[in-house]
């Protein structure tokens, strides 16, 4: 992990749940900390929220769907912040779906945000950390793209294309000298999980979880996944054979 001396952290999707709290922990390690999201108020208050902490947070507005405001978000950081040392890119979003009620534009918007809006960030950032020899990237995913899941089709396919895209980077990314991890939590209280109406098993604290991503942030492993109990579970449900994981699956989400 790369030191808040090399340069600011850049955590996307800011706003609210783990991107917010990861921006506070950051601060409390001492980093400057560009907070991006698309919402000003809530962005002025996180900085508000870090003042006392060693670090601070810096508000960016940006969307991420957008390829040349984050194009501008970059270079605004590589200048004012003499570069970004790490990014962790969280923006994210999940709408609920079916497929008897398929909404083209909600998958759409899925795909631009949580998928390719992770892409166009990593795109900014290589032309610097190529300059620099430096960069840290940690992309958000999610245990929801291990495999499919009722009620998920396009957020478990963007975040299984996440999780994929990294293992592609990982073998660049080792060649180039920098470095690549992917975090795939589980259940986390946030607001986008406030919105569920079904059992979360170990729904995790919101800080906590924060804490576990940093924590492994300066860990070597390339996955950063919590809380083990229920995601190590899913894992052994993902070696399992079609025949065996669609029933199971779909008695245990009552589907």
């Amino acid at each position: 992990m790369n030191a808040a001396s090399d340069g600011c952290a850049w955590v996307t999707g800011a706003s609210s749940g783990i991107g917010r709290a990861v921006a506070l922990r950051l601060a409390r390690d001492g980093w400057t900390v560009a907070a991006s999201a698309r919402g000003e108020d809530a962005l002025t208050e996180l900085a508000a929220a870090a003042e006392a902490t060693p670090g601070r947070i810096v508000p960016v507005l940006c969307d991420v769907a957008d390829r040349q405001q984050v194009e501008k978000a970059v270079e605004g950081l590589v200048s004012d912040h003499g570069g970004v040392a790490l990014a962790v890119l969280n923006a994210g979003l999940y709408l609920p779906d079916r497929a008897d009620e398929l909404d083209l534009d909600a998958f759409g918007k899925q795909v631009n945000l949580n998928l390719m809006g992770t892409v166009g960030c990593v795109g900014a950032l290589m032309p610097h950390w190529l300059e620099t020899g430096k960069g840290h990237l940690a992309v958000v995913s999610s245990v929801a793209g291990y495999r499919g899941l009722p009620g998920s089709l396009a957020y478990g396919a963007t975040k299984a294309a996440l999780i994929n895209f990294c293992e592609g980077l990982r073998f660049d990314f080792d060649r180039l000298g920098r470095k690549v991890q992917v975090v795939n939590p589980g259940f986390v209280k946030t607001p986008l999980t406030d919105k569920n109406n079904f059992p979360m098993p170990f729904l995790m604290d919101v800080d906590k979880a924060a804490d576990r991503l940093v924590d492994g942030l300066a860990g070597s492993g390339f996955e950063i996944t919590f809380p083990r109990r229920f995601t190590y579970g899913l894992k052994l449900l993902r070696s399992l054979p079609y025949r065996l994981y669609f029933p199971l699956v779909a008695r245990a989400t009552g589907k």
